[in-house]
């Protein structure tokens, strides 16, 4: 394999016999990806009916494909590109609160508080494990699994029904785009053995989990130029004041429905004799409108549902939360993006699914699929966490997107795996970061394997983007405390 550099910060990966995959990211980013991302990234592409792959700058090594790819086909899904954490998501709130309200970190420690009695964190963490949570009955949550955060859903849980109007996509149907499937899939699948925690799982609406899942106070700061300015006045940010971002996805539902998946699919090659592309047993796949797909696609939709509900009701919680200190304060709700997801988009006129695995949908102003948002004219907001130190981003897509499918990457990407960030980082140093950033956490230890030091440089990463244009920076958001756990991850 070798690489054909074709731009500043974009090349191609070009394997024996296989067509090119195009490669965002400059000379120091490519070097952080290593032969397992690449092999990934190249099993991908010999997959049958793949069209293209696009390899993101936060790539590095997945389940059956690279965190930080994209996957296209007309007619092929692959579960692999979505993972074990359907519909993980990025969501962002801006308060009409100045910066100097929460200097003190005594009010800051308060929010903290006030957010931790409402949020449980941690993998198996519900409800019942905080005292102001909202307290979901069975029967609501699955009316939310099948309906998504719908005008009724929305009235019974306390959010306001018009943030779904700021969502990439807040309905999500069956395989042949009714409630009825999802209705008549969800009736079936939780008479079987694997779902025997249906109940408890239910219970985690409203949490965070684990991992590299959090909630982290801003202060958003808008780029200083006339684009930047507009698209932040359309989106609803305040410069130097206070912004809430989240990152969560379908908890131990959409993990619990994704592995069964894999086995489904698994035990379905093997007993038709299916080779798996490039011998990666991860790198699954089903035909659309055959039974296993359809089925696939009835699963994915109900646990992307069941993460919409949870980051809304998320948000909810947290704006409550913030009232209770500052009871005038008033919020925005700015959008919610996914980037474990399949989605039917039309690229080059035709109708093709588009996989984004730790990848973020871009649509450019003007994009057919933003007609009818209040985004028309400017692009949607793009939500990227780099790292609490290092800051985070929002961004807006550029014309240049079409090279990479309309995608960017979901974040800066790990760069140490989770091991190894426990076994080499000083718990000591990485508490010290955070105490010389003024950056307060819930913890008594921030997590080693979600450090800084484990995660890519996110301003290199920022920069290949902007480089291979294919999106602008519109805001950066610099963390005042963060909600965080420290166990096992969801994705």
């Amino acid at each position: 394999m070798e690489y054909k550099i074709t731009g500043p910060a974009t090349s191609e990966l070009i394997a024996d016999g296989l067509p090119p995959i195009t490669v965002i990211g400059t000379e120091e980013i490519r070097n952080t990806f290593d032969e397992a991302t690449l092999q990934q990234a190249i099993n991908a592409r010999s997959a049958p009916g793949i069209s293209e792959v696009i390899l993101n700058p936060d790539a590095h090594i997945g389940y059956g494909a690279p965190i930080g790819c994209v996957m296209v086909s007309p007619d092929h899904i692959y579960p692999g590109p979505v993972g074990v954490d359907v519909k993980c998501s990025m969501s962002l709130i801006q308060f009409d609160l100045p910066e100097e309200e929460i200097r003190d970190k005594r009010i800051r420690r308060d929010l903290i508080n006030a957010i931790c009695a409402r949020t449980p964190t941690g993998p198996g963490q519900g409800q019942r494990n905080v005292p102001k949570s909202r307290h979901i009955p069975l029967d609501l949550a699955v009316q939310a699994l099948i309906e998504g955060p719908s005008p009724s859903v929305c009235e019974q849980m306390g959010i306001p029904f018009e943030w779904t109007e700021r969502c990439e996509d807040a309905f999500h149907r069956g395989h042949d785009r009714s409630e009825k499937s999802l209705k008549a899939r969800l009736e079936r699948i939780t008479k079987e053995k694997y779902l025997s925690a249906f109940r408890e799982k239910m219970r985690q609406l409203g949490s965070y989990g684990g991992g590299n899942h959090f909630g982290e106070c801003e202060i958003t700061q808008i780029e200083e130029n006339d684009r930047a300015r507009k698209c932040a006045e359309v989106f609803g940010l305040k410069d130097g004041q206070i912004s809430f971002l989240s990152h969560c996805g379908s908890r131990g539902f959409g993990n619990i429905v994704a592995v069964e998946q894999f086995r489904i699919l698994r035990e379905y090659f093997k007993k038709t004799g299916t080779p798996f592309p490039g011998g990666d047993t991860h790198l699954v796949y089903a035909r659309c409108g055959s039974h296993e797909g359809d089925d696939y696609l009835d699963d994915m939709a109900l646990a992307a549902n069941f993460a919409t509900v949870n980051h809304l009701l998320i948000n909810t919680l947290i704006v409550e939360a913030f009232q209770e200190i500052f009871p005038d304060v008033q919020a925005k709700f700015i959008y919610l993006i996914s980037h474990n997801i399949v989605r039917r988009e039309v690229l080059d006129g035709q109708s093709m699914l588009v996989h984004r695995k730790g990848a973020t949908r871009a649509f450019p102003a003007g994009h057919p699929g933003l007609e009818g948002t209040p985004f028309e004219s400017t692009g949607h907001p793009i939500l990227l966490p780099g790292n609490p130190v290092g800051g985070s981003a929002v961004m807006v897509a550029d014309p240049g997107a079409r090279l990479s499918c309309f995608s960017i990457n979901h974040g800066a990407g790990r760069v140490l795996g989770r091991r190894d960030a426990c076994r080499t980082l000083n718990q000591k140093q990485v508490n010290l970061q955070f105490d010389d950033s003024d950056i307060l956490v819930n913890c008594r230890n921030y997590p080693l394997d979600e450090s800084p030091a484990a995660y890519k440089n996110f301003d290199e990463v920022i920069k290949s983007v902007q480089e291979a244009g294919l999106a602008s920076v519109v805001a950066r958001l610099k963390a005042r405390f963060v909600i965080k756990d420290g166990d096992k991850p969801d994705d």
